[in-house]
């Protein structure tokens, strides 16, 4: 009998208004939660968002190939960063990404938050387990934000994918000067959501590396404020 699922801990920024949307965004290798609540996500935007509460997963911390086998806090391991269509750590994802489904379900039917009122984002691995959460979800989501990253299991993920966010916005934002995931990996990983008929944006921020800048996070913003707007409560009355 498999052991249950471990549930993640995370940083969780609540709402100071009304909550009626949520931000699920998932950090990239080695880092944490606290390593986006604290500046570039959580701590800008919260007052222009005052009705969303942000969530940001801790991911657990295992050892990672491409780090000599090092312990770190990683979805997954990763073997290499040499091309986009690299053998993945499908096994790995999959836990992962059930483990980031619960924390869904939770703000669904414990919360009472809509799907339609839920946006997964992520950066680097975290960017990769977004769009594996998202893309494969049975949930309809406001949104899904990419930054950094590429496509799960590119050679295969189409076959994986459900209908539910073929029309779901996606914004996706690549450094062209980024040294750890190539910016082509993010060209080639859009041509294959545009090449399947996938609502994604992608910007390329100039000069930037692996990290993310001020235009970028003004992008966010903005993409935030188109799908999660604050809810006019006198119009529901």
């Amino acid at each position: 009998m498999a052991a249950p699922l471990k549930k993640l801990t995370s940083i969780v920024q609540n709402a100071t208004s009304k909550h009626t949307a949520t931000v699920i965004f998932i950090h990239g290798l080695g880092d944490s939660g606290a390593g986006w609540q604290v500046a570039p996500v959580g701590e800008q935007l919260k007052g222009y968002l005052p009705h969303a509460k942000f969530i940001f997963p801790n991911a657990p911390s295992i050892p990672v190939t491409l780090n000599g086998g090092m312990r770190m806090p990683s979805w997954y391991d990763i073997k290499d960063l040499n091309k986009v269509d690299q053998e993945q750590d499908e096994e790995g994802m999959l836990k992962s990404r059930q483990q980031i489904m619960q924390i869904v379900r939770e703000e669904i039917e414990q919360n009472g938050i809509p799907a339609n009122r839920i946006v997964i984002g992520g950066f680097s691995q975290g960017c990769v387990m977004g769009l594996m959460t998202s893309l494969t979800s049975e949930y309809k989501f406001a949104g899904i934000v990419s930054l950094s990253g590429y496509m799960p299991l590119h050679k295969k993920i189409m076959n994986m994918v459900s209908d539910a966010n073929r029309k779901t916005p996606i914004l996706w934002g690549h450094g062209d000067a980024d040294p750890v995931v190539s910016h082509d990996f993010g060209v080639q990983s859009v041509d294959l959501l545009k090449k399947n008929k996938f609502n994604v944006t992608f910007n390329t921020y100039r000069g930037m590396g692996h990290s993310s800048s001020p235009q970028e996070i003004r992008d966010v913003l903005e993409f935030l404020l188109q799908t999660i707007p604050p809810v006019d409560e006198s119009s529901s009355a």
